[in-house]
């Protein structure tokens, strides 16, 4: 189970209601099990840090990165972020809002590769059918 910390619960609730248009635009093709039948979650607290998006079959962690997050101290910080997700056994994947709404299907299929293989269903016992 991932760390929680209870207290980012309401700001990932504000951050829910206060999309950017790119993180609008890719909940829109990855909500409801859209992309390969696997739930994501968006704005989702793991550990002390807020993510834009979350796979838990998958592992797999999103960002989308406005210009703010270009300065070197941001960067310095995405870093640090990133490799204590890592550390839970998380992929991080990055894109800029620029890319999430000029190339959606490219970032679609980077992240659907990312996405590892994931069996549909667990297998089946011995003697199941």
């Amino acid at each position: 189970m991932l760390p929680y910390n209870k207290n980012l619960k309401q700001r990932s609730r504000q951050l829910r209601e206060n999309l950017t248009d790119a993180e609008k635009h890719l909940w829109a093709k990855v909500r409801m099990k859209q992309l390969r039948g696997r739930q994501f979650y968006r704005q989702k607290p793991i550990g002390d840090y807020i993510v834009d998006f979350y796979c838990p079959k998958a592992k797999l962690v999103i960002e989308v990165d406005g210009s703010q997050h270009f300065s070197d101290e941001v960067t310095s910080y995405d870093r640090i972020r990133d490799e204590y997700l890592s550390s839970l056994g998380l992929r991080v994947l990055r894109f800029t809002n620029t890319e999430v709404l000029t190339n959606t299907e490219g970032v679609l299929g980077r992240i659907s590769e990312n996405m590892g293989e994931i069996p549909l269903s667990p297998p089946l016992r011995k003697g199941e059918t």
